[in-house]
């Protein structure tokens, strides 16, 4: 049985629709990070860290260990919530 052709216009250097394309690539290549984007993510995830480190340096205390002691073992997942959110943000970074 006979092959059939390609059905796709082969793509020159010199063709204007290939020079946009490449354009684009270069200027998304340059794009680069915000500039807030990883002292935020970085800073999410030591705030997290430190958070569960003082409750539970603090949880033997009476009242309940700090930071915010009326929450008693949710100060945990606010730690954690914390450093997922830092790892989430880690999924932006270029």
């Amino acid at each position: 049985m006979p092959e059939s052709k390609s059905r796709k216009k082969k793509v020159r250097p010199s063709d204007p629709e290939f020079l946009d394309r490449m354009a684009k690539a270069e200027a998304k290549e340059k794009a680069g990070n915000p500039a807030w984007l990883v002292p935020v993510m970085l800073g999410l995830m030591v705030l997290g860290l430190v958070w569960i480190v003082v409750y539970y340096l603090s949880a033997s205390r009476v009242g309940g260990g700090f930071p915010i002691p009326a929450l008693h073992q949710w100060n945990l997942a606010i730690g954690f919530v914390l450093i997922i959110a830092g790892f989430g943000l880690t999924t932006q970074w270029k």
